[in-house]
Order: structure tokens, then C-alpha cells, then sequence
């Protein structure tokens, strides 16, 4: 079977970086999917920027003084993409990111939060739950957004308020949680795209999408048709069947012409599936960095028109000339 390789990550900070720190050396360990390829800051002298060295880690700093956020944003992203990176994770970065900066890395970028989110967004998060008079606080991984700490919380970890807590102990036992925290969701979070199971989940939610579909496993495996009596296979999800090193979706061409062409042209998408080739399905490579998703839906789409009744595909006619 095929090496799944490792993400890159930058991760940007602003302090001492301990969470970066908890990151890096986790992504040290056996098995880890992910590899910190850059740490960068908005301040020169931000203590993260020497242990990363240290720690043979590229780094880059640029001050955001006298910059305006959109000519600072465009500096990081450009030394971030630099240096490869898939991914960012935010490690206490202390400033407020962009629209176009977001937008860049919308779905890749996570960020930690100290508090059970949706609860104290922002600032003053333990002063807020102690003076609430919560039982417990904790901190929140999520993804980011144009909202202030509001996008998809991917983990959390609570940490029990005691009795004689002020906002620093409860602070110091927070930070403790979030080490333990950031570096499992990452990890996670960087593997979904060659984890069998959520790629079963996103391929069945595009399927299931089309017009009078309904998933019906064949000889073993998920696969959709479309419904009725009379209705007929349009896509399969094949995980490694075969003793192949590919989890991808099974979709109809015109033959095996266009099979072929596909291959050729481009052989880390497409693929000519065991038994399903001869028959001129393609296989569309799923577990690959950067897959890219519109082209898993064009595919289901066209092996679904394919064979859908002329009722229904006249009706998808007209919704896409709407």
C-alpha cells in the first residue's frame, strides 16, 4: 500500500508559541500525519520564532507596524505558501486576519480558543466563566472564518472550575488542556482526506443529492442508483478493492477510449478500476492531496445523467439553465 504523505502545516504566532511547541514536537512522534514546514510571526521577537529555529524549523517574521492588515496578510500568505504548507494553524496569533486571508484558506485553517465555544467568544474568556459561575470552562479547536471564533468546532476539552480558581490558575490548567488538545485535532483533522470513512460520508452526500437517488451496496460495497424497479447503477465507492492502493469513487464514461485518455492524461486522478475498467468506469483517486471535490461531483453528475430516465434528466436540464 502507498505511504500516505505527510501534510504540511505553518503554524503563526505572536508569543511564546508553547502551543506551537506542543504541536511541533507531537508531529515528532510515530505516526504523526503532519509536519510544521514553517512558523511565522507579526513580531520579530516573539519567543516561538527561537525555539522553532532551534529546532531547525524555517522561520519568518515580518511587523505588522506601519503595514495596513491587507499588505501584512499578503506577506504571510506569501512566505506560507513559500514554504509549501497545506495548512495553517493559528498558535496564539494575536491578530485579526483579513476577509481575503480567510477566504485564501477557508477549510484549512484552525485556530484554538480558550473556552467551550459557542460560549465567550473573544477576550476575558476565564474571567467570564468564573464570574458566570460555570462548573467547567475549557478550550475549543476550530476552523476560521470571517466570524470572530466562530467557525466549525472540530474538538474540545473541558477542565473542571474549583472552588478557589482565580483567572490565572484557571488559565495555567486551560493551557495544559489545549497541549493535549491542538496537536490530536490537527492530526485528525490533516488525515480526513485519506480516511476511508469520511470520504464514504462527503461521496454518499453528493450521490444522495441527485434527483430520485438511493444507495444500494453491490457486492459489498456502497453504491447508488437511481430509483425504481428499473434503476440502474450510476457511481460505486471502492476502498482498496482489489488489493489497489486507491479509495475513489467508480463512474461511467463513454468507453474505454475515454477511460483510457483520462488515465493517460492525468494518472494521479484517475485510474482503470479492476473488473469495473472493462466495462469503461473510471476510477476518480479520492485519497490524494488536493482532491478536488467539483470534479467528484461533475463526475457524479454526468455518470448519473447518464443513466437516469429522461424524466429526470430533463428536469436537471432545466434547473441548470435557471
Amino acid at each position: 500500500m502507498a505511504e500516505t504523505p505527510l501534510a504540511k502545516v505553518a503554524v503563526l504566532v505572536s508569543g511564546s508559541g508553547t502551543n506551537m511547541a506542543a504541536l511541533l514536537y507531537a508531529s515528532r512522534l510515530p505516526d504523526s500525519p503532519y509536519e510544521i514546514v514553517l512558523v511565522a510571526s507579526n513580531d520579530p521577537n516573539a519567543g516561538g520564532l527561537s525555539l522553532a529555529e532551534a529546532e531547525g524549523i524555517p522561520t519568518f517574521a515580518l511587523s505588522h507596524k506601519g503595514m495596513s492588515r491587507e499588505e501584512h496578510d499578503q506577506a504571510m500568505d506569501a512566505a506560507v505558501r513559500s514554504s509549501g504548507a497545506e495548512y495553517i494553524a493559528l498558535a496564539g496569533y494575536m491578530r485579526i486576519l483579513s476577509d481575503e486571508m480567510v477566504t485564501r484558506w477557508e477549510g484549512r485553517m484552525l485556530n484554538i480558543h480558550p473556552s467551550l465555544l459557542p460560549k465567550y467568544k473573544g477576550l476575558k474568556t476565564h474571567e467570564r466563566a468564573l464570574e458566570a459561575g460555570d462548573e467547567f470552562c475549557g478550550t475549543s479547536v476550530h476552523l476560521v472564518t470571517s466570524e470572530l471564533d466562530g467557525g466549525q468546532v472540530l474538538g474540545q476539552a473541558p477542565v473542571a472550575i474549583m472552588d478557589s480558581d482565580t483567572p490565572e490558575t484557571l488559565a495555567y490548567r486551560v493551557k495544559l488542556a489545549e497541549h493535549q488538545l491542538y496537536p490530536r485535532v490537527l492530526a485528525d483533522f490533516v488525515s480526513r482526506p485519506f480516511d476511508s470513512g469520511w470520504l464514504l460520508e462527503r461521496v454518499r452526500a453528493l450521490a444522495m443529492a441527485l434527483p430520485e437517488a438511493e444507495e444500494r451496496p453491490s457486492h459489498g460495497a456502497p453504491g447508488w442508483r437511481t430509483g425504481g424497479m428499473s434503476g440502474k447503477y450510476f457511481a460505486y465507492f471502492s476502498d482498496r478493492h482489489h488489493g489497489e492502493d486507491n479509495i475513489a469513487l467508480l463512474a461511467k464514461t463513454s468507453g474505454t477510449d475515454e477511460l483510457m485518455e483520462l488515465v493517460e492524461r492525468d494518472p494521479d486522478a484517475f485510474y482503470r478500476p479492476a473488473y469495473y475498467g472493462a466495462s469503461g468506469w473510471v476510477g476518480v483517486i479520492l485519497n490524494r492531496p488536493n482532491c478536488d471535490w467539483d470534479q467528484v461531483e461533475y463526475w457524479l453528475k454526468r455518470s448519473w445523467q447518464a443513466v437516469a430516465p429522461k424524466r429526470l434528466t430533463k428536469m436537471m436540464d432545466v434547473a441548470d439553465e435557471c
